[in-house]
């Protein structure tokens, strides 16, 4: 570690930052898991969005729409982080909701296949995953609703093309990691009334030590031995402005962001679409490959390899 660490700091100036936190959200739209480690794999971290709550009609539910969804709380074996570990059948997907029984979903993968999943512009096949995991949701969100768990084996979902071509996610909104700066987080509680939680934003990567927003420039990276490109900055919805312990909203965020984080703030040269950015969307290099044996840690070195040279000059 350390006579790789002295290789990369030589050819690309040395570290600029590290990984302070390592976020997992298996349930799309539910509570994060803090990792110390997190394996590679084609689609992001493994377990990343790899489950999704439907309508009745096959239609994902977000915070966007269902806030309580911040209060669904999701735990994994904390061997399920280990690169090489398969589950049995005493592995289990532990779900909890205020006023709600403990839901434990069998992590070996069910048979029953259902059609017309969709969520954004992506639609398809899904496994589901049962009676009883359908039961807990409806009856907690108040209306009909399936758990489905992304169906690796026979779906396949494609980021944009636009922005990377031949990367592959999951039920992740449109790219497999964000990553966004502690420094940055920073800055913003800086600007508010009451500091807010870097849950509200759902990165998958939280690094220490950089300038904030420095992130923006970053064209490509390494972290450790693992190289990721930053390929759209993260433009922000109103899940921000939620507090993820109570519901309550703080429209002060959203007014925040507006005045410093807009593309007419960012990207003055360009048609403004009124769109607020934090954080930068990554797509891992070697996942293209399966991502087998690489792995993420607390801890790890952030070296640039490449930057824009200026957020005007990023894909957003």
């Amino acid at each position: 570690m350390e006579k790789l660490s002295a290789v990369l700091g030589s050819s690309f100036g040395g570290a600029v930052a590290e990984v302070s936190s390592i976020f997992i959200y298996p349930i799309k739209s539910c509570r994060g898991i803090s990792v110390t480690r997190a394996p590679i794999t084609s689609t992001g971290f493994r377990w990343d969005r790899r489950w999704l709550i439907v309508n009745s009609n096959g239609r994902a539910y977000t915070q966007r729409a269902e806030p309580r969804l911040a209060l669904v709380q999701v735990e994994l074996p904390a061997e399920a982080f280990s690169e090489d570990w398969e589950p049995a059948n005493s592995s289990f997907l532990v779900v909890r909701a205020p006023g709600m029984d403990v839901l434990e979903v069998p992590l070996i993968e069910p048979r029953k296949v259902i059609d017309g999943v969709s969520v954004w512009e992506w639609s398809g096949f899904a496994l589901d995953e049962g009676d009883e995991a359908s039961k807990w949701f409806s009856n907690y969100l108040g209306q009909p609703s399936r758990l489905v768990r992304f169906n690796a084996a026979s779906q396949t979902r494609n980021v944009d093309p636009n922005y990377a071509p031949g990367y592959k996610t999951m039920f992740a909104d449109g790219y497999p990691f964000m990553l966004i700066s502690e420094g940055s987080m920073n800055a913003l509680n800086k600007l508010l009334k009451e500091p807010v939680s870097i849950n509200r934003f759902r990165p998958n990567i939280l690094v220490a030590g950089c300038e904030p927003f420095d992130e923006d420039l970053w064209k490509e990276i390494k972290i450790n031995k693992v190289t990721f490109r930053g390929v759209k900055l993260c433009s922000r919805c109103k899940v921000p402005t939620i507090n993820q312990e109570n519901l309550n909203t703080t429209p002060e965020v959203a007014q925040t962001l507006k005045a410093f984080r807009s593309d007419t703030v960012l990207r003055p040269t360009q048609k403004s679409r009124g769109i607020v950015y934090f954080g930068q969307n990554l797509v891992c290099v070697d996942s293209r490959g399966g991502g087998r044996g690489k792995v993420v840690k607390i801890g790890d070195p952030v070296y640039v390899i490449k930057r824009f040279s200026s957020p005007a000059e990023a894909a957003a």
